[in-house]
Parts: structure tokens; C-alpha cells; sequence
């Protein structure tokens, strides 16, 4: 049986929760009955589809499982209890809330907080409260193909050689079309109301986003918790474990995730150039081919 924790000859990192060369009764179980060990709604997984779900947890990428599915961060709810770390004094009592709609001021919607923690008395009355967004990685290229191929045949030896539209991870649109959008529209009501935030992601995502100055646990507002999936050789199976968190200010931290680095204007200036010249030849041969028709 092949190095299950090194080998990369497919992009199957887990499959209904675990790696494609755990081939116990259990995670056969899983497989069998398309179900989520961790946390979701259902038992059953419902990634994509209710029926058919894409039952993907990671991606194999790199010599590295890649979290492309947002319920994989609830394996033991440790985000949970590693936010609640930051947003709370200790002792408190607290639990969380799921799926919150926050509205601004003309009572637009902002999104969904993926999870709000509520500390709260003796009396369940809320003594304060802090946002956890959770953000998995968005894909490019075609994870259907591997995934059925597997499930028709399932295999630790299972292998895809298809270069077409291989799948890997695409954490430019991943950071652009949907963590730096709920910073900037959830994050701006919370500070104004001096609530901690948390954002749970892993190390591989966080790498590509630039570097944000860090404080204090006491001195900040905003925390990055990163995590990552650390193979367990005995049991085949992979685990959820936070690496390190990174404390920051909301405002320091909207002011570098929400700025883009200019390129070379030399550059743009020529591509400018071409473009102006382009459209100069064109209006002369536009002006000829009237000049032509009058002469007629």
C-alpha cells in the first residue's frame, strides 16, 4: 500500500472525511452512506447538493491537504473554543449561535456571521458577544471527474492522470470574491460597536495574504486563527490543529487586506500606448474609408 501522508498522484485529499487510503470499517461507513463526521446540520453531508453531495473535505495540493469545504473546521467545534479563548475574559460562560444576519444602519443586509459567541450571566442574559468568520478555499478546475471516478471504484491506490483542468486550490478569488468583502461589510458594524472579531483559516491561505502588524492578545481586536491538518499515521485519519494565531487591530487589518499593491506603471503605460495608437489607426482608416465614399 502506497505512503498515504506523502504521495501525491491524485487531488482526493478526504473523502466523507477521510483520506481515500483509510480503508477501515468505519471510514467506509462514512463513504458508504455519503455522512459528515463533522458537524454538519445532518448527518449526511450536503456539500453542493442534497442527493448527490461532493463529498470532498481537502484537497491534495502540494504534499498538503487544502480545506475546501467551510464544515471541515468543525471537527471537535475547536474553533469554537479557540475563539471564545480570545474573545472573552476567563472564567465566562458562553456558547455560540449560528448563521446571525447583521444589518447596518438603513437595515441592508451585511451577510451572515458565521457564528456569533454569547457570553452570558446566570440568568442567560448576554453580557457580551464576538464574531467568528470561518473560510475554506475555492477551487479551480474539475473535482467531479476524480471524485466519481473514486466512489465507482474506491481504492487506496485510486489515481488520477488527468492534467485537464486538474484541480488546485485558487486562493486569489478565495481572499477577493469572499473573505475580504465580509471583513470590510461585517468587520466595519462590529468595530463600531468594539466587538472582537476572529477569522478562522488555514496557514496555506493566510500565507498568501499580506503580512498584518501584530499586538498583544489585551492590545488587539481582530485575530487570525490559523489551523492546519495534521496526518495521524496509526489511524489513517487526519486532525484539525490550530498552528498559531495572529493578533492584530481591525483597522490595521482592513487597511492591508483591502489594498492592492500597484504594479509597474511603465507597464500599464505601454499597454496605454498600444491601445491609444490602436484606436488612432483605426479612426484614420475609418476617416479615409469616408473620405473615399464622398470622392464616389
Amino acid at each position: 500500500m502506497m505512503d498515504w501522508a506523502q504521495k501525491e498522484i491524485q487531488p482526493l485529499g478526504e473523502v466523507f472525511g477521510f483520506p481515500i487510503e483509510n480503508d477501515s470499517q468505519r471510514a467506509k461507513h462514512y463513504r458508504n452512506n455519503k455522512l459528515c463526521p463533522f458537524n454538519n446540520i445532518v448527518a449526511n453531508c450536503t456539500k453542493n447538493s442534497l442527493d448527490f453531495p461532493l463529498g470532498v473535505c481537502s484537497l491534495n495540493h502540494k504534499n498538503s491537504r487544502v480545506i475546501i469545504c467551510p464544515i471541515r473546521f468543525r471537527e471537535d467545534w475547536t474553533i469554537i473554543s479557540d475563539a471564545a479563548k480570545f474573545a472573552f475574559e476567563s472564567p465566562a460562560t458562553w456558547t455560540h449561535v449560528g448563521e446571525v444576519k447583521l444589518v447596518d444602519k438603513y437595515g441592508k443586509s451585511a451577510g451572515n456571521i458565521d457564528y456569533v459567541l454569547v457570553s452570558y450571566d446566570n440568568k442567560g442574559q448576554i453580557l457580551d458577544f464576538a464574531s467568528l468568520e470561518v473560510q475554506s478555499v475555492y477551487i479551480s478546475g474539475n473535482l467531479t471527474g476524480p471524485f466519481n471516478a473514486y466512489l465507482e471504484q474506491p481504492s487506496a491506490d485510486f489515481n488520477w492522470p488527468q492534467a485537464l483542468k486538474y484541480p488546485k486550490p485558487d486562493y486569489l478569488s478565495s481572499s477577493r470574491k469572499r473573505l475580504i468583502p465580509q471583513i470590510i461589510a461585517k468587520g466595519s458594524i462590529l468595530k463600531q460597536w468594539n466587538k472582537r472579531q476572529v477569522v478562522a483559516l488555514q496557514t496555506s491561505f493566510y500565507s498568501t495574504l499580506p503580512s498584518f502588524p501584530e499586538f498583544s492578545k489585551d492590545d488587539s481586536d481582530f485575530a487570525f486563527l490559523l489551523y492546519d491538518l495534521v496526518p495521524n499515521p496509526q489511524t489513517q485519519t487526519l486532525s484539525l490543529q490550530l498552528q498559531r494565531t495572529v493578533y492584530t487591530k481591525f483597522t490595521n487589518a482592513l487597511e492591508q487586506i483591502a489594498k492592492f499593491e500597484a504594479g509597474s506603471i511603465s507597464d500599464f503605460t505601454s499597454a496605454l500606448q498600444k491601445k491609444l495608437s490602436a484606436k488612432k489607426r483605426g479612426s484614420k482608416g475609418q476617416m479615409q474609408d469616408f473620405e473615399n465614399i464622398v470622392a464616389e
